[in-house]
């Protein structure tokens, strides 16, 4: 079955499915679904977890292997795999084994960005909406962003003007991780006060010198001399890669589908606008990371992007931010 993000938490309520698919562009919303599974998957006793990445280097018989296998002390277990492209691949057959007879001490989360379309036509996507739970994530439309952001506001405690509201949606231009990590830090600075203009005017005066959103203009515009200088900044900062990896997704996909749109009669400008990107600064950044960057590029671009996930989140051996640098080599080169 279907269902969406708001509906989660109720139908959690009511047990646990063998299966769950989340899947979006929206990397907050996400995680958030992810975190409501995994809470009461544990509640339920599904203590152990593992985790696998469906790259081109996964191998799906060992996937299998951890199907069969018997929990050890009795544990039941959580088997989460991530879909970097939105595709089963070689996986379906192992996923709809499981769907057929799905094991008693094993609940599976399947993260996925979209959701590829000729996924939700194969026999494991038809087994799951029987078996299992599909929970889709759609993008908060750009005219319903500032609404978005007032609603969460209030539920952290956070009293917004209109002035401040309509600045701060104006500079988060609808990233959802990016604005709930900037809330998370007014409600450190401002300890219940009412946030007006001249407060997110001080916010951002006193962020630090360089930001994620900084650095990912200079990865897109090419200046890989001053990207590599604000890159080592941000590690020593310790700042968390995944918010401007949010970002650069986000814009790198944007990219793309300018490139390789049908609608090719449409304006840079009024399709960024269409799409959320309302600051001309911006607009003209990306406008002309369209006109230099190939299709190639930015398909390594996405693929570099999921490493850096993996990186961020333990799953690698190297640093997140080695993969940005190679990120800034990948953008910066001349095909």
């Amino acid at each position: 079955m279907k269902t969406n993000p708001g509906q989660l938490t109720q139908l959690l309520q009511k047990g646990l499915a063998p299966v769950y698919l989340v899947s979006g562009d929206e990397p907050l919303l996400v995680q958030e679904c992810c975190d409501q599974i995994r809470s009461a998957a544990k509640e339920a006793g599904f203590i152990d977890r593992l985790t696998f990445h469906a790259d081109q280097q996964l191998d799906w018989n060992m996937v299998a292997d951890e199907f069969s296998a018997m929990s050890l002390f009795s544990d039941r277990r959580r088997i989460e795999i991530r879909l970097p492209t939105g595709k089963l691949g070689d996986g379906r057959t192992v996923l709809e084994q499981v769907l057929a007879n799905p094991p008693e001490d094993i609940i599976v989360l399947l993260i996925s960005t979209r959701l590829d379309a000729a996924e939700t036509r194969r026999k494991w996507y038809k087994e799951l909406q029987t078996k299992g739970v599909h929970v889709p994530v759609w993008p908060v439309d750009a005219d319903k962003f500032p609404g978005w952001l007032q609603q969460r506001a209030k539920k952290q405690g956070l009293n917004l003007t209109r002035g401040a509201l309509t600045m701060l949606a104006e500079r988060l231009e609808g990233n959802l991780l990016a604005a709930s990590q900037e809330l998370d830090r007014l409600a450190l600075l401002t300890n219940g006060d009412t946030i007006d203009e001249q407060t997110i005017e001080r916010a951002v005066q006193d962020s630090s010198r360089f930001n994620g959103f900084e650095l990912v203009t200079e990865l897109l515009s090419g200046r890989a001399s001053h990207a590599g200088k604000v890159i080592g900044v941000l590690q020593q900062e310790g700042e968390n890669p995944l918010g401007l990896l949010a970002v650069l997704t986000r814009d790198i996909n944007l990219l793309l589908e300018l490139k390789t749109g049908e609608n090719r009669a449409e304006t840079p400008s009024a399709f960024f606008k269409k799409r959320g990107v309302f600051q001309p600064q911006r607009a003209r950044a990306l406008e002309q990371a369209a006109r230099r960057l190939n299709a190639m590029q930015l398909h390594e671009a996405l693929k570099l992007c999921s490493q850096i996930d993996r990186a961020a989140k333990g799953f690698d051996e190297l640093s997140p931010w080695h993969y940005l640098r190679d990120m800034s080599a990948l953008l910066n080169a001349r095909f």
